[in-house]
């Protein structure tokens, strides 16, 4: 079973928006994927307009089995465990957990029969973080066209960073850092890729087919879809489906794929 984190230290990176494509995309491949959403804001669910009777934090608390907090059938293969702003408590109510970094692990090993878990994590480097980064076998880093976004992916690789280091026994790889909202015919695009490409620790996992800029994206969260049901033929649809086929080469052919032409 693959376990992938999608992380940003920055919001409004497109974190959100990548995670569900990943997940919608792998489950449309006839995968079967579990999506979880461990950033309290809780916008997964919105956008795939999830009614939950349990969330994440929940879960996290030992309130609610995590067999009753997944939604089933969001989408043909595709499950959801939501969030919501109850999980702005956590930190404070886990304070005197012992090994309260693990805790989601732990809760998790009952989700069983799933080829992959995606993690949509929260933009800080908290606890609900940690957690799915301690859960994750992998980490993909959504990376939006602009400076502060860079300063977010790379204080996200420095928290990885942080993980290895502390828990040696729970490697984590970097497998992707995705250029979004790209759109080369501005100066903003240029200057954010040429920077990508002169960071030796970013350039390494970069992803430079990248995720070009469609209003179709958020036309399409607006009424409660995915890009491929809203608008299948945009440019979106395409990157995003490319990206799926990225994911699913990792490993075999990555370094291959990583080569793919420029974002145009």
């Amino acid at each position: 079973m693959r376990k992938i984190a999608v992380a940003n230290m920055k919001g409004g990176v497109g974190k959100t928006t990548t995670a569900i494509h990943l997940a919608a995309g792998l489950a449309m491949r006839g995968r079967k994927v579990l999506l979880i959403d461990t950033d309290p804001q809780g916008n997964v669910g919105h956008a795939l307009r999830v009614r939950a009777s349990h969330t994440m934090q929940e879960v996290m608390m030992g309130e609610a089995p995590v067999e009753e907090a997944i939604v089933r059938g969001v989408r043909p293969g595709l499950d959801v465990i939501a969030s919501s702003t109850s999980a702005f408590s956590l930190e404070r109510r886990l304070a005197g957990e012992t090994q309260r970094e693990t805790i989601l692990a732990r809760r998790l090993r009952s989700a069983n029969g799933y080829d992959a878990v995606i993690i949509d994590s929260s933009p800080a480097m908290n606890l609900l973080t940690y957690n799915a980064l301690l859960y994750a076998d992998q980490v993909i880093v959504p990376v939006a066209m602009d400076l502060m976004a860079i300063i977010g992916a790379r204080q996200t690789l420095n928290g990885v960073a942080e993980v290895r280091e502390l828990w040696p026994d729970r490697p984590i790889e970097l497998m992707a850092v995705i250029p979004t909202f790209a759109n080369t015919q501005t100066n903003a695009t240029r200057a954010a890729l040429e920077a990508l490409e002169a960071d030796a620790q970013l350039s390494r996992s970069l992803y430079r087919a990248g995720i070009r800029q469609c209003i179709d994206l958020n036309y399409a969260t607006s009424q409660g879809q995915t890009i491929w049901e809203y608008a299948p033929r945009s440019r979106a649809a395409e990157d995003y489906t490319r990206f799926i086929d990225f994911v699913e080469a990792y490993g075999s052919t990555q370094e291959i794929t990583r080569k793919a032409e420029a974002v145009v």
